[in-house]
């Protein structure tokens, strides 16, 4: 005799604890939101001031010890081969790129929401990138010290404000797609790690101010916390719906079933 046994329903605590894991992850992010705002503000003030001057002039001699050639950056001659390599990480054209094949494998396995938001944050990231370099206009660290060439205005570093979004975004959409607490760390750990290499690049290789390097990360990290909330709200809503955008899969597919005989 053959029987079918549905998978069985989540019990009361244990839906009560999922939805409470998933209101402090909520809260988590929206306090990395103002605490990303709030320190752009603080950034931008102290950008102004001797104090803050004072702190980006100590920072850029500190990597330029070499009286003779100031254009070089302190350590040995592969370090700054490998920064210059490892900055183009946060480069427009290597994120496109990157963003492309993320969003054509998101699209590929049903993620449309995370693939979406993904397109949104990076175009977003850019948007606020030129927009905060145009209205505060600051201008580079002097051609002398840096090590790359640069173009635009300085606060805040691109670089840094779009590798904070882009690699912050996909490690925390991944963690959706892993069930395993090591898996999980692993894919955020390797999103910030990328953020801030290509961040501390930026500040060896004398492209950026390290105050332009710390707002970049605060506007990304805060604009990828909101593209989480974002991706968070609608997901939650659009489940109770069944609506085609969620990240999973339709609401009419088959029921996973097993079949047992006596």
């Amino acid at each position: 005799m053959n029987e079918t046994i549905q998978n069985p329903k989540p019990t009361l605590a244990a839906r009560v604890f999922r939805a409470a894991r998933g209101e402090i992850a909520a809260l988590a992010a929206l306090m990395i939101v103002a605490l990303g705002v709030l320190s752009f503000i603080e950034l931008a003030d102290d950008m102004t001031e001797a104090d803050g001057q004072v702190f980006d002039g100590a920072v850029l001699m500190a990597l330029r010890p070499f009286v003779d050639d100031p254009g070089r950056p302190w350590g040995p001659w592969w370090l700054h081969e490998a920064a210059a390599d490892l900055t183009a990480l946060g480069g427009v054209a290597v994120l496109g790129l990157f963003a492309l094949v993320a969003v054509i494998f998101l699209i590929l396995q049903r993620k449309r929401l995370s693939a979406l938001l993904l397109v949104v944050g990076l175009a977003g990231g850019v948007m606020l990138s030129e927009g905060l370099k145009a209205t505060f206009e600051r201008e580079r660290p002097p051609a002398v010290y840096q090590a790359v060439e640069t173009i635009n205005a300085s606060f805040p570093s691109g670089h840094a404000l779009l590798s904070a979004v882009f690699y912050l975004t996909l490690g925390v959409m991944l963690t959706r797609a892993f069930s395993q607490r090591r898996l999980k760390a692993y894919a955020l750990g390797v999103g910030v790690l990328l953020t801030m290499i290509v961040g501390l690049t930026r500040i060896y290789l004398g492209a950026h101010w390290a105050s332009d390097v710390f707002a970049g990360w605060s506007v990304g990290a805060a604009w990828a916390m909101t593209l989480w909330l974002v991706s968070w709200a609608v997901a939650r809503r659009q489940r109770r719906a069944h609506a085609a955008l969620q990240d999973e899969a339709d609401a009419d597919a088959p029921e996973v079933s097993a079949s047992v005989s006596k």
